[in-house]
């Protein structure tokens, strides 16, 4: 019965992780030893909940571990194994969005999945630029998509703008907020001729 559900609270993370909706972050109870033991488990000990963000998200595609979930929300990282869940808090200040732009092919997702969503435009140049309602420039680079297709980016929370993003010729923008109950995961940025 236990192990049917951590299954159901994996298969969760996952369908949160690449979904439309915003289920609510249920806090899991994990002792400090325990939970050094899973990060140990999985090769992301003595890493904070930022660290293992850009570890994950960074990693080629084929070296992804299938038996861990990892969910970015706005105010907490979290992860599950087959036999455990761990919520790491994520810095008061800093919210993590991460962007696949596309030009054919995406999917929809609220709550970027570090192990399993991919985009269409991996390890590709791209030239971004995030904007801030209030016209501030948060981030003007050009960077290279990860394997995954995503290019991340640690904002300030509670704001609100828009990114912008060209390659190839083609530029497209959407808006994004960083509340509490904002998108960790935009994949609805399509990049136009």
């Amino acid at each position: 019965m236990k192990r049917s559900l951590t299954l159901v609270a994996a298969l969760a993370l996952v369908l949160a992780g690449c979904s439309t909706t915003t289920p609510d972050a249920s806090p899991t109870t994990t002792s400090t030893t325990a939970q050094a033991d899973f990060l140990a488990a999985h090769d992301l000990d003595g890493m904070d909940a930022q660290q293992i963000i850009g570890h994950l998200d960074r990693m080629p595609v084929a070296d992804r571990p299938t038996e861990l979930m990892a969910s970015v929300r706005a105010e907490q990282l979290m992860l599950a194994g087959p036999d455990q869940e761990v919520a790491l808090p994520l810095e008061d200040n800093e919210f993590y969005l991460s962007i696949a732009p596309y030009v054919d092919q995406t999917h929809e997702c609220y709550y970027h999945s570090l192990t399993t969503c991919r985009g269409e435009l991996a390890n590709e140049d791209i030239s971004v630029r995030i904007i801030d309602d209030s016209g501030a420039v948060l981030v003007d680079e050009q960077v290279t998509t990860f394997d995954n297709g995503f290019v991340g980016f640690w904002l300030p929370r509670d704001i609100e703008g828009t990114v912008e993003v060209t390659h190839d010729g083609r530029t497209g923008q959407r808006d994004f907020s960083t509340s509490e109950d904002g998108a960790t995961c935009l994949t609805t940025l399509q990049l136009d001729a």
